[in-house]
């Protein structure tokens, strides 16, 4: 049963900014309510409510609506119409399938001036003889009946043949509720003998099975449990076909036991559904050798790329941008990287050992994209020369093939078998510079006597060079 809560008005009042003691308008329809209540109290300035689709079986808290001008109760159990008398500004009201046999209840709406559209199509009521023409004549102020507009000679016929029409009514309604009271005898019966069946299926479903073992934990061997489930879902099956199967009246009572019914397999679908997810076994991220394996659980793109110059393996993760970053869980291993995303685990085996000590993981803030960069575990040995500024006394030849030469990457095998300290300093002899390897630079020298050229002339007036 679902009743009429705060919470659910608020919730249906967004149009209002969520506000109750203003609010005009409200629907509350196909909620499974059993009870009109509270809505007088909190919601006094309503003008239009709707009702429809629920299983409301009785008029009443609405009478306090002074200002309630359309009335929607289609759709529900009501048999009767009462306790609108106080609803002073009523203009429409909306009674279609529902289970009104008293229709001398109708009576009651004479208070209401203000009324010109009455729905009563689907009542047990509209099958009577005579009944158009007596709620034509009891209700004056109606202008419309059933989505028929009333015509005023026809209001004149039914005024004058009100007295026999007003007896037919009352014959007829008395023969409607005696087969009310013995359906509604039945259906307590059937209520009844369901609650005992279903009572007595429980204590047998909890009750031991015997000729069976059990394990140590009490439990039936696996192939038992499943040979018991699938006869219970065969039987739950075969209950559910001859539940809708088996012909009933429509009545109220069938009515509320149809959406109990349906209640109850939601909630076991519900349940079935749960077992299951927790019965799903976890999945295999190493198997039994310690071969890790590659896992994408949250469906991401991703792309992994190396980086020669930097001796490096770069990650990029494409996670969802407006992801916050404390539901990612990082975790890098010298051979896999695992990234745990909302508790989805993506897993990528890498293409050679890593260094997880000093691996580093950056977020975008734009994007939303993990970087992880992770340097390699088996570094590469590599040369470079240092590039220098030429100096006014080097050739420019030599600068282009210094240029050259520091562009250039060699890379060193070391035998492993030599326990020898390699001497780094001594692979490349010291020779003059003749154009092919490496170069020497030597030392400007500014002395005559030592330059050896005989026919330098020191002008003091030229500056020195630097």
């Amino acid at each position: 049963m679902v009743r009429i809560t705060e919470d659910l008005i608020r919730k249906r009042a967004e149009h209002n900014n969520c506000e109750i003691f203003s609010l005009e308008e409200i629907s509350l329809h196909q909620q499974e309510i059993e009870k009109i209540e509270y809505i007088d109290k909190w919601c006094k300035e309503l003008k239009i409510l709707y009702l429809q689709n629920n299983l409301i079986g009785k008029i009443e808290n609405v009478g306090r609506l002074k200002k309630l001008e359309y009335l929607n109760l289609a759709l529900n159990n009501i048999e009767r119409v009462e306790n609108l008398e106080g609803c002073e500004s009523l203009q429409k009201l909306d009674f279609t399938v529902n289970f009104i046999g008293e229709l001398s209840s109708i009576e009651s709406l004479q208070n209401n001036i203000h009324l010109q559209e009455l729905y009563l199509v689907g009542n047990p009521c509209t099958d009577f003889k005579g009944y158009r023409e007596f709620v034509v004549a009891t209700l004056h102020q109606l202008k419309s009946l059933d989505g028929k507009k009333i015509e005023r000679s026809e209001r004149i016929k039914a005024t004058q043949d009100l007295p026999t029409i007003r007896q037919w009514i009352r014959e007829q309604e008395e023969t409607y509720l005696k087969r009310r009271i013995q359906e509604k005898r039945e259906a307590e019966r059937n209520l009844e003998k369901k609650n005992r069946s279903k009572s007595k299926t429980q204590s047998e479903e909890r009750g031991p099975v015997i000729g069976q073992e059990s394990n140590k934990e009490g439990k039936l061997p696996e192939k038992v449990q499943t040979e018991e489930e699938h006869i219970s879902d065969t039987h739950e099956e075969e209950s559910d076909k001859e539940f809708w199967e088996k012909p009933t009246q429509f009545t109220p009572e069938s009515r509320i036991e149809t959406h109990r019914h349906m209640e109850e397999k939601r909630k076991a679908k519900e349940a079935q559904s749960e077992a299951t997810k927790k019965k799903k076994p976890p999945r295999t991220l190493i198997t039994a050798d310690g071969r890790a394996l590659n896992v994408n659980e949250p469906k991401v793109d991703f792309s992994l790329t190396e980086d020669d110059d930097t001796n490096q393996i770069i990650l990029d993760l494409a996670i969802y941008r407006f992801l916050d970053t404390s539901l990612i869980d990082v975790d890098v291993q010298p051979s896999y990287v695992r990234i745990k995303v909302k508790g989805k685990v993506f897993q990528l085996v890498l293409p050679t050992e890593v260094k997880a000590d000093s691996s580093c993981a950056k977020r975008s803030q734009t994007t939303g994209h993990l970087v992880i960069t992770m340097p390699k575990a088996l570094d590469v040995i590599k040369t470079r020369l240092k590039e220098s500024s030429p100096s006014k006394q080097q050739p420019s030849s030599a600068v282009n093939k210094l240029e050259r030469t520091s562009t250039q990457m060699e890379k060193l095998e070391v035998d492993p078998n030599c326990h020898s300290r390699l001497n780094l300093a001594d692979i490349v002899q010291n020779k003059k510079s003749n154009g092919l390897g490496p170069l020497k630079l030597q030392p400007v020298v500014t002395d005559v006597s030592k330059s050896g050229d005989g026919d330098f002339e020191d002008d003091p007036d030229v500056p020195p060079l630097i």
